[in-house]
């Protein structure tokens, strides 16, 4: 969706007849791109990617066919198992999309999206499905109703998200785009090199900082979207900035090292007045038990691990097993 913001905020300018289409419920396709979208206008441009355009042509005719003054418009798509495999899509699958003129986006949503904020947008049909109405939810807002909380819900996972609540006044859909997670890197050499070019292949946001101030100005800079992998051995280094990190309440707080080190470390921290709820949120040692020996292989692990930590997944990391950590 971000993607989409410099040629929507374009066509708007423009007074371009231009639609935006999102799914509201679909099944099958395989692995899917959460945030696909895509703008069709009426004389067949598409731009975006929503199922590798297989849909595009029917969503150009949709979005052609709608009534002035309907604010939205839902129409079935499906495709089988032959087309997909054309489509380069892993399956065959069907879904609902929804599909709205540009004139019925706030403007606003462009705005916070094109800055990176994280930001939701809950839109509300009628029964029809033909009028709705969408409205933008910054992350920092309380909720006022369901489709509020489900905004903050998925907000908090740090990945965009749709979900489609039923209630009786009709469907509310509800899109989240959470700023992009930003790993400040605490500590230099060719790991650290490795995990910022796994974090660029995410989409996220990557720095390395080698002192404690830089590290701190950073995760503060980035609060929202912040997260620590420390590999530096430096008590001068890793101790204050894991402390600020738990202080800011960065969501993912991670540091590279032997079980001995990670307690050399606790033991540090704990001097420090952390208390032994902060201690708990440290992911040391780091990254998920994959039996990584390489530094990629290391990288993969560690990303793995901010990945399953920011969506809410059980997964088993190093510091929950005692197996040795090279194998």
């Amino acid at each position: 969706m971000r993607e989409l913001v410099e040629t929507a905020r374009q066509w708007v300018a423009e007074g371009r007849a231009g639609y935006l289409a999102r799914p509201v419920t679909e099944q099958g396709f395989g692995p899917r791109d959460p945030a696909g979208a895509v703008l069709v206008d009426a004389r067949g441009e598409c731009v975006g990617a929503l199922y590798n355009g297989v849909f595009d042509p029917q969503l150009v005719a949709e979005a052609g066919a709608m009534a002035p003054g309907d604010t939205a418009r839902v129409c079935q798509v499906s495709v089988g198992a032959g087309e997909a495999v054309e489509a380069r899509l892993t399956c065959g699958g069907q879904a609902e999309v929804l599909v709205q003129p540009l004139a019925a986006i706030p403007a606003e949503w462009w705005e916070l999206l094109g800055e990176g904020a994280g930001v939701a947008l809950v839109t509300r049909l009628n029964d029809a499905a033909d009028r709705a109405v969408s409205e933008v939810v910054r992350a920092t807002e309380p909720a006022r109703d369901d489709a509020g909380r489900r905004a903050g819900e998925l907000l908090g996972t740090r990945r965009p998200g749709r979900d489609a609540l039923y209630g009786e006044s009709g469907l509310v859909l509800v899109e989240a785009y959470p700023s992009a997670p930003y790993v400040v890197i605490g500590g230099g050499g060719e790991l650290a090199e490795i995990i910022g070019r796994q974090a660029v292949l995410l989409g996220w946001g990557a720095q390395t900082v080698e002192a404690a101030a830089d590290a701190l100005k950073v995760l503060t800079d980035h609060r929202d979207a912040a997260c620590l992998v420390l590999l530096s051995h430096d008590p001068e280094f890793d101790v204050p900035t894991l402390r600020g990190a738990l202080d800011l309440g960065i969501p993912y707080v991670g540091a590279l090292g032997s079980r001995r080190t990670t307690a050399r470390r606790r033991e540090g921290l704990a001097a420090a007045g952390v208390s032994e709820a902060q201690l708990a949120l440290v992911h040391g040692p780091i990254g998920l038990d994959l039996g990584a020996r390489t530094p990629a292989e290391t990288a993969l692990a560690i990303c793995a691990e901010i990945l399953g930590v920011l969506g809410g997944r059980e997964t088993r990391a190093l510091r929950d097993s005692d197996v040795p950590l090279r194998g």
